[in-house]
């Protein structure tokens, strides 16, 4: 009898063969009425893509980047972008499924994720963008010890790789935590 943890998430890094399931898995995590299932969905004030392929397989190339793959039972059911830049890593294109959302898959996957910053690269921070509007987001992640800088950089209104904004008012805020 199998003594493994059928609950336990494993990680790898993405490879090509990945790019399409991951696409699919960051879109239905942010995008359209499937987002709505669990609580990271932008589907209220952006529309369109929030990916795809050609974004996603840059990553995956990318000698200074991880795109981190997060299967249970060999489902991928998560994933999360590592890049190295300096002394700090960026995080990003996180996304959970959203019907296993809200179960503390993401407090593991950031430790993780953290985890492989320090060992990988050094890092002593790490560095996201969240957009401005997402206050329940950005409280998520101040529990985790991020802290708020107040830093906005513009969203890139007109640049439909990164949606279509529903509202005018929306921007990225920088959170930061030391390693």
């Amino acid at each position: 009898m199998s003594t493994a943890d059928p609950t336990a998430l494993s990680f790898r890094s993405a490879v090509e063969a990945d790019v399409a399931d991951l696409v699919a898995l960051v879109e239905s995590a942010y995008r359209g009425d499937d987002s709505r299932a669990g609580w990271t969905t932008e589907a209220d004030y952006l529309d369109g893509q929030r990916t795809d392929e050609a974004a996603v397989r840059g990553i995956v190339e990318s000698p200074d980047s991880i795109l981190l793959v997060v299967e249970r039972e060999g489902a991928v059911v998560a994933c999360c972008q590592l890049e190295h830049r300096g002394d700090y890593v960026y995080f990003g294109m996180f996304a959970v499924r959203p019907g296993l959302q809200g179960a503390g898959l993401g407090k593991e996957i950031l430790a993780e994720a953290e985890r492989r910053a320090r060992e990988t690269w050094g890092a002593e921070e790490m560095r996201m963008t969240v957009v401005n509007v997402r206050e329940e987001l950005i409280a998520y992640y101040v529990r985790r010890g991020y802290r708020r800088t107040g830093e906005l950089s513009p969203f890139p209104y007109g640049d439909e790789r990164f949606g279509v904004p529903l509202r005018d008012d929306l921007a990225f805020e920088l959170l930061v935590k030391s390693l």
